[in-house]
């Protein structure tokens, strides 16, 4: 990656890796900081997104600081030749924050999507996978939910100093 950025990528990447400033205009301060345009923080960024460098800039919540206090791992079975169809369903629903597709590990993993669901309960969450079973149909072959039981530190790319 060295070669990919320059000093000055380097440094919008040390100051922005923590998350941006909670400000209605973040990539200004974080311009006036660094001494640079706005404009040349803001292009940069996009390049660096274009480039592979960063693979997106985007909000991480603490879940249960905003009341969501039940998070489960939905795992489904369903038809390989429909999995990512499906899952572009089941990943624009409101209480998926994410949803992707992962290897099966036959015969003791069966489950070819994988989808976060958050809810206010348990009750919640089992209410979304319903929903969930429902748009699937047909092509819900069997399913799980793995419950999250502790709160692991999210990070992003760290460059030091």
């Amino acid at each position: 990656m060295s070669e990919a950025i320059d000093e000055i990528d380097r440094a919008i990447i040390r100051a922005t890796q923590a998350g941006l400033p909670l400000t209605p205009r973040p990539y200004h301060d974080v311009a006036e900081r660094l001494g640079l345009p706005p404009e040349e923080v803001m292009t940069r960024l996009r390049a660096m997104q274009a480039r592979g460098v960063i693979r997106r800039l985007g909000a991480v919540p603490n879940h249960y600081k905003l009341g969501y206090q039940a998070n489960g791992m939905t795992v489904w079975d369903v038809p390989d030749e429909w999995v990512d169809e499906l899952g572009a369903r089941v990943g624009g629903l409101d209480s998926v924050s994410h949803c992707y597709r992962r290897p099966r590990h036959l015969p003791d993993w069966p489950y070819n999507l994988f989808a976060m669901v958050h809810g206010r309960s348990r009750e919640d969450v089992e209410a979304e996978v319903r929903r969930i079973a429902a748009l699937l149909g047909e092509y819900d072959r069997g399913r799980a939910v793995l419950y999250s039981t502790r709160i692991l530190k999210k990070t992003g790319l760290r460059i030091a100093e």
